[in-house]
């Protein structure tokens, strides 16, 4: 187990260096306590599992063709795994650390998301224009909704009423009602409709338009608030078009929920958009096509991964600057915190591995390796629970 008096490593250009922790940089963890970062490893067929509390690779998990997106169950120890070349779900069992179920889905997945009750997990099909609905308590698919052409990403909203679907080829957002299992709403004039956004009370989504330099924001409707809203949203509805950088690829909300960091990559940049009125304040220049965003939980801090700057740039929303950057491997992607928030692990797609960043120093701890081409991760934390003895 990872001790808070136990060494830590970072990096000081090529050389990895020994040196000693304060105490406070680390949990003091449990001994039933179990942390682990999964990462996809598209080139390689397989996932690997980082061991969050002791920092090291645990083990690496076979899994289908090509496998991207990855996704979480909050409510239940286990983690999913889009197999886009084998048109499939793998289903890992956090404790047994291993494929427990494999679903199929349409042509060409790439992305996940899993209800808050962590019973339905949507996919979109990006080359059969449909979204997989599947029943995670049978494990199988239960319904594919017809949507727009190319659909990349299909987000369910934190009250799991409303399920957004990007549509990339299409320039479109479909909006389907996730009770009923049908499209509630169409929106065109967003090229290359790529990531999502749907703020914590489920009111709006924003969708990055990456073949432009805008991003769609949308009024969701809620018509089960007739109760507590005597005027509740009836009917989805266009909000506007808000300008931001160039080639907007990623979207990433404040925990909460106050502002929508727009990350433009040919404009190496960031652009800040408050949700409340729906407009862009500042923008700010980050590094070389920057690809993705990520922001500690107390909401000061956004991490920015510039793909062909090879580090993070550190952003303090608080005072509207850029505060420093953090050196990576090669080709800085997707990131996830550790639950504690004290780590921060990014995946680099073009040297194959994960470089360990450590939030209070933004400074890198150490590299671990990961498989070919890695390219989405996720965290899952959990307690074992106690066997029952004889």
């Amino acid at each position: 187990m990872f001790r808070q008096s136990a060494p830590c490593l970072f990096a000081i250009g090529a050389m990895l260096t020994l040196v000693g922790c304060r105490t406070h940089d680390f949990p003091d963890y449990p001994s039933n306590y179990r942390e682990y970062a999964y990462v996809t490893n598209g080139g390689s067929n397989t996932v690997t599992v980082i061991d969050v509390v002791n920092v090291r690779q645990d083990r690496v998990i076979p899994v289908g063709s090509n496998p991207t997106g990855l996704a979480v169950n909050s409510k239940r120890n286990e983690v999913y795994v889009v197999n886009t070349g084998s048109n499939s779900v793998s289903v890992i069992d956090a404790e047994k650390k291993a494929v427990v179920s494999t679903i199929p889905v349409r042509q060409r997945p790439y992305f996940i998301s899993v209800n808050a009750e962590g019973t339905r997990a949507y996919v979109a099909n990006s080359a059969s224009n449909n979204v997989s609905v599947i029943d995670l308590n049978k494990r199988r698919e239960i319904a594919a909704i017809g949507v727009g052409e190319a659909p990349g990403m299909a987000v369910i909203s934190p009250d799991g009423n409303s399920l957004v679907v990007s549509n990339r080829l299409g320039g479109s957002v479909s909006i389907v009602d996730a009770k009923l299992q049908k499209v509630r709403s169409v929106w065109s004039g967003c090229p290359g409709a790529t990531d999502i956004a749907i703020l914590p009370d489920s009111s709006k989504a924003f969708v990055a338009c990456s073949g432009g330099h805008q991003v769609m924001a949308l009024a969701l409707a809620r018509p089960q608030l007739a109760v507590s809203n005597p005027r509740p949203i009836q009917q989805d509805a266009f909000l506007t078009l808000l300008d931001v950088g160039k080639s907007p690829v990623s979207l990433t909300l404040k925990p909460d929920g106050g502002e929508i960091f727009a990350v433009n990559y040919d404009a190496g940049s960031i652009s800040e958009i408050d949700t409340t009125t729906n407009e862009v304040g500042g923008a700010y220049l980050v590094g070389t096509h920057p690809v993705s965003g990520s922001i500690s939980a107390d909401n000061s801090t956004l991490y920015v991964s510039n793909f062909d700057a090879d580090s993070l740039g550190v952003f303090s929303i608080d005072e509207s600057e850029l505060v420093g950057t953090a050196r990576t491997g090669d080709g800085p992607d997707a990131m996830a915190f550790s639950k504690a928030g004290h780590l921060l692990f990014v995946v680099d797609a073009r040297s194959g591995d994960v470089a360990v960043i450590r939030t209070l120093t933004h400074t890198l701890l150490t590299m671990l390796p990961a498989g070919s081409k890695p390219n989405d991760i996720v965290v899952k934390a959990f307690n074992v629970r106690a066997r029952a003895t004889l």
